[in-house]
C-alpha cells in the first residue's frame, strides 16, 4: 500500500474536567459517549462536532497530556470513559497489557482500517498515520548520502545529526521497528553509531530538530512527517521547513516506518453502543478527511486523499510490518537506549 502526501495537563485541570464530565454525562446516557483523549482539542473537536451533527450523540471529552492510562486503572469498573484516543502505538499496547481494553469485532472498522494498523484481536484501532522521515540540510547534505535508516550510522555524518530523546515514544518505536527487521545486536550497533554521530545531546521535540538544522547546529534529523506540514503552515516556522529536504527511508526495500494515532474501547465502557457508532464514524471518509486537513496526517482509510499540502509531496512506500509486532519490541528498544546511554 502507498500513501499519497499529505505538560502534562495539571492534575487540577484534569480533575475539574473529569468532574464536569461525570456530572454532565450519566454513566449510561442514551445520547452521549465519553472520551478520554491524549489528542489535542483542536484535532478532536471538529470530528466530534461532525459526529454529533450526524448522529445526535453528544461527545464528552477529558483531555490530558499524561496520566489517562493511570486514571483508568484507578477508576476501574467505575470509569465513565468509553473510548481513549492516544498518539502512538506504544500507549495502545500499554493499555492492552494493563487489561484496560475490550475487543471489538466490527465490519466497518476491519474494512476501513488496514490489518497492519489494528490489533489482531480488535483491542485497538489506528485512526491516522504518520511517517518517521529523515530531513536533511538542503545546502549541506549531498543527494544519495542518506537513503535508509541504516545510513544514519555512516561515519560521514559524525557530529551532524540531531534527534529528540531516545526515550520518547516516537524514537522507541522506530528503534523497535529496526529490532523487528534487523535483530537486537545489529540494532544496538546502529544506535550506538548514531549516538556517535550526534551534533548535540538529544533534546526538544521534532520541530526543534528542524529548527536546529535551519540554524546550522546540525545537518540531519529524524522527525514525524506531519510536523513538516505544521511548520509549512506556520509563518513563524516556514523558514525551518524550507531549509530541509525530505527523505522517505528504505524505499528500495522494506519502506518507511509508520506510526499511528489510535483508539481503544475501555473495559468498563458504560455507553458501548454509542462508542461503537463513534468508532465507525472515526473510520469514515468524513472524519478521516477532517484529520488529514487539520494535522497533515495520512488517512488510515486508503481511499481518502491526503490534505492538499501533503498531496504535493508525492507518494512513498510504507513499512507494512504490523504495528502490533513492532510494539512487542518496545521494551527491548527502551532498554537499549539506556544501555548505550543514548541521551547522555
Amino acid at each position: 500500500m502507498k500513501f499519497t502526501f499529505a505538560r502534562n495537563a495539571c492534575a487540577l485541570a484534569v480533575t475539574t474536567l473529569a468532574i464536569t464530565l461525570a456530572h454532565s454525562a450519566p454513566a449510561s446516557a442514551a445520547d452521549e459517549v465519553n472520551v478520554y483523549s491524549y489528542r489535542q482539542p483542536f484535532l478532536t473537536d471538529p470530528v466530534f462536532d461532525a459526529f454529533t451533527a450526524e448522529s445526535g450523540i453528544k461527545v464528552n471529552t477529558v483531555f490530558a497530556k499524561k496520566g489517562l492510562i493511570e486514571r483508568l486503572e484507578n477508576e476501574g469498573d467505575n470509569s465513565p470513559a468509553d473510548l481513549v484516543l492516544v498518539a502512538n502505538v506504544g500507549t495502545l499496547a500499554a493499555a492492552v497489557d494493563a487489561q484496560l481494553t475490550q475487543p471489538i469485532d466490527n465490519a466497518v472498522l476491519t474494512n476501513n482500517i488496514p490489518a497492519s494498523y489494528r490489533d489482531e484481536q480488535g483491542q485497538w484501532f489506528g485512526l491516522t498515520g504518520r511517517a518517521r522521515i529523515i530531513v536533511t540540510a538542503k545546502e549541506r547534505i549531498e543527494s544519495g548520502l542518506i537513503e535508509t535508516y541504516a545510513d544514519l550510522a555512516k561515519p560521514a555524518l559524525k557530529g551532524r545529526i540531531c534527534t529528540r530523546s531516545g526515550k520518547h515514544g516516537y524514537m522507541v518505536e522506530l528503534i523497535a521497528s529496526v529490532i523487528a527487521h534487523e535483530g537486537e545486536d545489529t540494532t544496538q550497533t546502529w544506535l550506538q553509531d548514531i549516538k556517535e554521530n550526534l551534533a548535540r545531546k538529544p533534546q526538544g521535540n521534532d520541530r526543534a530538530q528542524v529548527k536546529a538544522i535551519a540554524q546550522g547546529e546540525c545537518d540531519v534529523a529524524i522527525i514525524n512527517s506531519y510536523y513538516m506540514g505544521a511548520m509549512m503552515s506556520d509563518p513563524e516556522q516556514q523558514s525551518w521547513a524550507d531549509s530541509v529536504n525530505v527523505i522517505y527511508p528504505n524505499q528500495a526495500d522494506r519502506g518507511t516506518h509508520m506510526n499511528i494515532s489510535g483508539v481503544f474501547m475501555t473495559k468498563a465502557a458504560p455507553n458501548r453502543d454509542n462508542a461503537i457508532k463513534l468508532l465507525e464514524f472515526l473510520a469514515s471518509d468524513t472524519a478521516q478527511s477532517i484529520y488529514a486537513e487539520a494535522n497533515h496526517e495520512f488517512p488510515i482509510k486508503s481511499d481518502v486523499p491526503a490534505s492538499a499540502l501533503v498531496a504535493t509531496w508525492g507518494t512513498f512506500k510504507q513499512d507494512e510490518l504490523p504495528l502490533s509486532t513492532i510494539a512487542t519490541h518496545r521494551a527491548q528498544a527502551s532498554r537499549m537506549v539506556d544501555t548505550i546511554d543514548y541521551d547522555g
